[in-house]
């Protein structure tokens, strides 16, 4: 990268040359770029000089490309549209005037979106953005106003309003759960086709888990279906692939859906909980109280105060 400067004097001159070949006028580009046309003509000069090559043909009236110069054109006006949308983005994350929640992608697809349209509806001029990640990023370095996090609702620099408890219990389509072959105690659902979440990132109970809580252990279970994001889990669950993880707070529209049917009388209360977090660092932007004051109107303990 430092070798352009060598190369072309300075990248300076390719914003001028862009303006130029935009313009077919060195008096136009000057004007855009609130500059004297003689700058201008140094400018291109300096570059032509610099890359050994002719860019334009000038003419009394207007300038015209050279086939070096289309080229050179075309792959510098791609790159700088390209800064310049990287450039309109970067300070958008550092302005207030939208909300951005982080969230696993089950909690996006599952819990938020069905419940969007109310927002809007009490909000509607609320600029939410449902930021999806496998990790639990920053939140005051990457400017995040909200996000979701499962534990025990401690996490240094944030504040944190329970939203469920984490309950498990087993899900599956309505025609696999009815297919099953004799569900009446636990350990023979170990003889069904079990879809596994394995995370690259977050740690998440596994199904080793979920038995050995109901004090089944040292049994081999079934090999099944494995994938690494919960929303591919509960899709794969719902096209009649298995049965999986069922957090209750997430499949619960599922199942008055009709799309899940679950065992919940085999239900883990892994004694942690999904919590809603905001930094404790900096004060919260109007919008984002807003949302953050909606979510938790909403959720499954909508009698909690906001900061704590």
């Amino acid at each position: 990268m430092a070798s352009i400067w060598t190369q072309i004097n300075s990248p300076r001159n390719l914003v001028i040359f862009t303006a130029a070949a935009k313009h077919g006028s060195f008096t136009r580009a000057a004007t855009e770029l609130n500059m004297q046309q003689p700058s201008v003509s140094a400018a291109i000069k300096q570059l032509e000089e610099a890359l050994g090559v002719t860019l334009f043909v000038r003419g009394h009236r207007k300038v015209e490309l050279t086939t070096a110069g289309n080229r050179l054109f075309s792959d510098v006006s791609r790159a700088l549209d390209d800064i310049e949308r990287s450039v309109h983005s970067v300070r958008q994350m550092g302005r207030e005037d939208h909300v951005t929640l982080n969230s696993s992608s089950a909690f996006s697809y599952y819990w938020m979106v069905p419940r969007l349209q109310k927002l809007h509806d009490l909000h509607p001029t609320i600029d939410l953005r449902l930021q999806i990640s496998d990790r639990e990023p920053d939140l005051d370095m990457e400017n995040i106003s909200l996000g979701i996090r499962l534990g025990n609702g401690n996490w240094p620099g944030c504040h944190a309003s329970k939203i469920a408890d984490e309950v498990i219990f087993p899900v599956a389509s309505p025609q696999v759960m009815a297919a099953a072959r004799n569900l009446r105690s636990i350990p023979n659902l170990m003889n069904e086709r079990l879809i596994h979440l394995e995370e690259p990132i977050r740690e998440r109970p596994t199904w080793a888990d979920w038995f050995a809580h109901h004090d089944i252990r040292d049994r081999n279970i079934v090999a099944g279906l494995r994938l690494n994001d919960y929303a591919l889990v509960l899709q794969a669950a719902i096209s009649g692939e298995g049965f999986a993880f069922g957090w209750e707070h997430v499949v619960r529209d599922l199942m008055e859906r009709k799309l899940l049917v679950a065992k919940q009388e085999w239900a883990w209360r892994t004694g942690n909980a999904f919590y809603l977090v905001w930094s404790a660092n900096k004060k919260l932007a109007p919008h984002a109280i807003q949302v953050r004051d909606w979510i938790i109107s909403v959720s499954d303990f909508p009698d909690q105060s906001g900061e704590k």
